[in-house]
């Protein structure tokens, strides 16, 4: 069976996506069981057209949700089939498989959108994937799919008053480019998040709270707890890189680390019985008591 797209463009009118914006959305069809197991995709043009992008940009989110998983005969003339296992690819708890930062981030954030208050915590290195994970909820909100009464967003992320330990020179502990680059990444991301997030005041009437606050280390992980019942962990793995910051310098040799490509291991207090809902108590409980005591208020305005 050919599945003919649904309600793509809004108003009649398409709007610019990305290819990660196209696999969010044909991945939380997917969840929603608007596409099935067996199910033939639209074709790329139709897509291309339904989504108002490139079919070169089809073509990549396809690919990302073959890669997920989800779809098979993404290479071949004919469209993409709906993966015979797809609704496990999706699964939560301790069923669920660990995936990659950008794979498993955002559709968690948009399932925890389902709740009427909306409770997010972020233990992260810039908000990077923070940021990009919050979209296809805050769409489905501006689309009025969801719409919950209260948001609620904590943040912790590193001081700009520490060395941090990565990204960091190879040859010598400080550098202050690597170090001004990350702090604008921060900023920029941080402020991002919160305009996107007040909006829902103003357009739709929801209270929303964001908070951002200083850490005095370098997290080594990241973890994001979502409505006091989901966990998803995933450690920082540190790299060696190099980067050419400008003409008149050799290029920099550092460690870093991506961690949009994080490998996010999900616990789900509901569904992944007592070993995972122990997990979920005790990250709530460690990030509550870091909010408390050691992190500072942190202003993503300063320079």
């Amino acid at each position: 069976m050919v599945v003919s797209t649904v309600g793509a463009a809004v108003n009649g009118r398409k709007r610019s996506r990305s290819h990660r914006d196209v696999a969010d959305a044909l991945r939380t069809r997917i969840r929603d069981g608007e596409l099935q197991p067996g199910d033939r995709m639209p074709t790329q043009a139709q897509l291309a057209e339904d989504y108002g992008v490139e079919r070169g940009t089809v073509r990549q989110a396809l690919r990302i949700l073959a890669e997920e998983r989800l779809l098979t005969n993404v290479t071949k003339g004919s469209p993409a089939t709906v993966a015979g296992d797809a609704p496990a690819a999706l699964g939560a708890g301790a069923a669920a498989p660990p995936q990659p930062t950008m794979v498993a981030l955002g559709s968690r954030i948009t399932e925890a959108f389902e709740a009427d208050h909306v409770e997010i915590d972020a233990l992260c290195l810039t908000a990077v994937s923070l940021t990009l994970g919050f979209g296809e909820a805050l769409r489905r909100v501006h689309e009025s799919r969801v719409r919950p009464s209260r948001i609620t967003v904590r943040v912790l992320l590193p001081s700009r008053d520490i060395d941090l330990a990565f990204p960091t020179p190879v040859a010598d502990g400080n550098d202050a480019r690597l170090h001004g680059r990350w702090l604008a990444q921060r900023n920029a991301q941080g402020q991002v998040l919160r305009h996107n997030l007040i909006n829902l005041r103003r357009t739709h009437g929801i209270d929303v709270k964001i908070t951002f606050r200083a850490l005095p280390f370098t997290p080594p992980v990241k973890l994001y707890l979502l409505n006091n019942s989901e966990a998803l962990f995933a450690y920082y793995m540190i790299t060696k890189q190099k980067e050419q910051f400008d003409q008149d310098h050799e290029p920099l040799e550092m460690y870093d680390t991506v961690g949009t490509r994080s490998m996010l291991f999900p616990f789900d207090q509901q569904t992944g019985g007592p070993r995972d809902g122990t997990f979920v108590e005790q990250s709530q409980l460690w990030f509550d008591a870091i909010w408390n005591t050691i992190s500072q208020d942190l202003n993503l305005a300063a320079n």
